[in-house]
């Protein structure tokens, strides 16, 4: 009956309050008194005191350098599967066109900065990791046709950092792990990336099956072009590049069901959805023929 009392008090706390560090120090504290009375043995109690703190801990907010850590070690899990394509002139104009957008965009900071790198296979795709690592397969860079539609693709890319997708992607039940793992303390520690992505073991797994293998959810995807759209706005590109780099996609990828037609939705229904919001961006023709210059100079090596 005691232990009754106490389950229902505890519930009742959880309904009230709002702050889950509130409940755990709320929940704490009667398993202490409760134990004190005797009315529950003394293991029980430290079982629900570990078991609140535990809860608080899975819920409290990412740092931005537990990002970056978390996103590290899912990038060198990628790097297992895929090669760099070796090529500076291509890398480093991905990069300034990404600065372009980040710069512009509501996130223009992250710990340690947004990084883009070529993976050296024909697979048309591309991932991003929650600390800023953009991966652009070979693949997908010789779809596009201009640099407006290059810039699209990154700024999908952008998207789903800032908008923490892959960070979503981890089960509840890693996230305690995650932080533990990324605390200062054991960071200085694991100076070697592969010891962190071993640490990380599971949680970089959900994240990693999640980009390559089954993809974010379609609202995701769907979210993520919008976010762009606004993205190329502000930073003086074509939104209906995001268009158009979908139409070829469409017409590369087809109905294969690997790589990008794998892990997104079909660029047709992306494609009618673009077209609601892209509509509403006045056309961008400025520095058009320059930057197409700038594409074809460039590009031309991949």
């Amino acid at each position: 009956m005691k232990k009754n009392i106490l389950t229902a008090l505890v519930c009742a706390a959880a309904v009230i309050l709002t702050s889950c560090q509130a409940l755990s120090s709320a929940v704490n504290a009667g398993a202490n008194i409760a134990s004190a009375a005797g009315m529950i043995t003394g293991p029980m109690g430290d079982a629900i005191v570990s078991s609140s703190t535990a809860l608080a801990g899975a819920t409290q907010e990412i740092t931005p350098e537990q990002e970056y850590y978390i996103g590290r070690a899912v990038g060198a899990s990628i790097l297992t599967t895929y090669s760099p394509y070796e090529t500076p002139d291509i890398t480093g104009y991905l990069n300034r066109i990404c600065a372009v957008l980040t710069l512009n965009s509501p996130r223009p900071d992250i710990y340690r900065g947004y990084h883009v790198l070529v993976l050296n296979t024909s697979e048309i795709n591309a991932f991003a990791t929650s600390g800023g690592h953009i991966f652009v397969t070979r693949g997908l860079l010789e779809c596009a046709d201009s640099e407006d539609s290059l810039a699209a693709v990154l700024a999908h890319e952008v998207a789903h950092i800032q908008l923490q997708h892959s960070l979503k992607s981890i089960k509840t039940s890693r996230i305690t792990n995650a932080l533990a793992v990324t605390s200062v303390s054991v960071v200085g520690a694991a100076t070697n990336t592969m010891e962190l992505t071993a640490a990380l073991d599971e949680t970089v797994s959900d994240i990693v099956t999640t980009m390559v293998n089954n993809g974010y959810s379609k609202q995701q995807e769907y979210d993520a072009d919008t976010y762009a759209a606004g993205l190329l706005e502000m930073s003086g590109y074509n939104p209906a590049a995001l268009m158009r780099m979908l139409e070829l996609l469409e017409v590369r990828q087809g109905s294969k069901n690997t790589g990008f037609g794998k892990t997104h939705p079909a660029p047709k229904d992306r494609i009618t959805k673009a077209k609601a919001y892209t509509s509403a961006y006045p056309p961008v023709t400025g520095g058009q023929s320059l930057r197409q210059s700038r594409f074809e100079t460039v590009m031309k090596g991949i």
